[in-house]
């Protein structure tokens, strides 16, 4: 039996961070846009690193894991489902002209406030800042290579890299690329008919048990069970 992960609660509307807060590396399984409405706060997680202020949205898809650490002014955010348009959004983070007006749509009508955040979103790239960014980037791109031979070749010292990106990050680099290869292999058992031996193979797992248990870490259900859900939502 698959021991369901504990997720962190996402409510849609207005929320408020205190002064300071540091939330820990957490998991969402819902996809959501975070819009910053007053303060700021920076968020680290499998899509990036991001410093976001008042009219900064940020795009979250189900099953990822961040850390918040929110400003001495604390901050203001108002969170929308994600519609299904900003959903493959070249890039997660972006800017709406005026978050306002979301706020005033959302009390009255979530469907016109999606489809104002669609109208108003513009997408941002992400921008490295340090070589903790620069090595959660090569992670993202899912391949192969040793922690160590990253290190030299960036003049990182060894004994140094799993502490600092950790500090950065929330985790080692290690759990920070199965977690990214885990959304990998779930989001291809979810979009297409390719074999799970396969993705296995394709994502550098050990093999398709390997796949399946990574899977079933993150999201609570296996492979299997994601891509009949898949099937019947098709047939409906």
């Amino acid at each position: 039996m698959i021991a369901r992960p504990s997720f962190a609660a996402a409510p849609l509307g207005l929320l408020a961070h205190v002064p300071n807060e540091l939330r820990g590396r957490h998991c969402h399984d819902t996809a959501y846009v975070a819009i910053v409405l007053e303060g700021g706060y920076q968020e680290a997680g499998d899509e990036g690193r991001f410093d976001v202020g008042p009219g900064d949205a940020l795009i979250h898809h189900d099953f990822e894991s961040h850390l918040d650490r929110v400003e001495a002014r604390g901050a203001r955010v108002l969170i929308l489902d994600l519609p299904p348009t900003l959903a493959g959004a070249p890039h997660v983070r972006g800017r709406v002209r005026d978050p306002d007006a979301l706020v005033r749509f959302a009390s009255r009508d979530a469907a016109a406030a999606a489809a104002l955040l669609v109208e108003d979103f513009t997408a941002l790239p992400a921008a490295a800042r340090d070589w903790p960014d620069l090595l959660a980037r090569d992670l993202r791109t899912l391949t192969p290579f040793a922690l160590a031979d990253w290190a030299e070749m960036h003049g990182v010292r060894a004994e140094t890299l799993s502490r600092g990106f950790r500090v950065a990050y929330g985790c080692t680099p290690k759990a920070y690329r199965a977690d990214v290869r885990a959304r990998a292999a779930l989001a291809a058992a979810r979009a297409s008919g390719e074999s799970f031996a396969a993705i296995a193979h394709r994502l550098h797992f050990t093999d398709q048990a390997h796949m399946t248990r990574a899977v079933a870490r993150i999201s609570g259900v296996t492979p299997g069970r994601w891509r009949a859900r898949q099937l019947i939502t098709i047939q409906r």
